[in-house]
């Protein structure tokens, strides 16, 4: 064989050869793709949309989260009395007051009753509000206009089963990453018993006098009247003394103003994504404050 013909065989040779490898690694990619995809087409397919998974989903939950360290007495007082919540999900699917217009949004939450009933409750609680404000640099109007417009003034914080509706919306399809550090959170208000197993609050899962999210418990929720423990129910210190460290937490600038283009207003948007709930805050703090 002369040298041409050795050379071009031995070409063909190493072609066949990277051939086989590049069909092999092909393989491979596919199945490390597919291996990588599986946990993501697992948690999607554990989602739903209605209640017929959820008892499986729950159990499902509970053995990741002992496994993550959670004790098995925590988790069964969590999940003793939870059950899929249907009145959550058509809330979830119903917030259409979030559609009207400025004015007819602050018509519909009672603007005026609030201002004028914030007015007097600024003047009530006018130590502890000025404690507040020094210690978190929020006035009292917006944080009477959040109190007013969540609860009224505290008057009703909500009939549902705060865990059966974030349990609810972790499981359901709509939000399940958002929901499920909202349920990690209220185990572990559970667990450190600032939680009850059997507390009731908003159709989301809210908690206390302003609604807080229970990762914003976790997170800012403050002892305001100094007696050892966090209690957004039954503490109106509390409640507002957290709602002021959540503000702050969202950039307020102590004697910043907080209308729509102040530096303020920022930290409001960062209490409710809707435009015209922002701006009902603002309206109303401003009015209660005398600005």
């Amino acid at each position: 064989m002369t040298d041409l013909a050795q050379y071009r065989m031995m070409a063909i040779r190493i072609t066949g050869f990277l051939m086989r490898m590049k069909k092999g690694l092909a393989g491979t990619a596919a199945a490390l793709m597919a291996m990588m995809m599986l946990p993501a087409a697992a948690k999607a397919a554990a989602c739903g949309n209605d209640a017929g998974g959820f008892p499986a989903w729950i159990e499902a939950y509970k053995r990741d989260a002992a496994g993550r360290g959670v004790g098995r007495s925590t988790l069964d007082k969590a999940f003793a009395n939870v059950s899929y919540a249907r009145a959550t999900i058509r809330a979830d699917r119903g917030q259409k007051s979030f559609r009207l217009s400025l004015d007819q949004f602050m018509q519909k939450r009672g603007a005026t009753t609030i201002i004028r009933r914030g007015k007097s409750l600024k003047q009530q609680h006018a130590t502890l509000l000025k404690r507040i404000e020094q210690r978190y640099g929020v006035p009292a109007g917006p944080l009477l206009a959040i109190w007013g417009m969540e609860t009224g003034f505290g008057g009703f914080l909500g009939k549902e089963h705060t865990l059966s509706a974030v349990a609810t919306l972790a499981y359901d399809c709509r939000r399940p990453e958002f929901f499920t550090t909202q349920l990690n959170a209220a185990v572990q208000l559970v667990e450190r018993g600032v939680l009850s197993p059997a507390a009731r609050g908003a159709a989301h899962g809210e908690i206390g006098q302003t609604q807080f999210l229970p990762a914003n418990v976790l997170k800012y929720g403050v002892d305001g009247d100094g007696n050892g423990r966090i209690d957004l129910v039954g503490s109106r210190a509390d409640a507002l003394a957290s709602t002021a460290n959540f503000l702050r937490g969202h950039g307020w600038a102590p004697g910043a103003g907080y209308q729509p283009g102040q530096p303020n207003f920022a930290a409001l948007q960062g209490w409710n994504a809707a435009s015209v709930y922002q701006q009902a805050i603002a309206i109303i703090g401003a009015e209660i404050d005398g600005r």
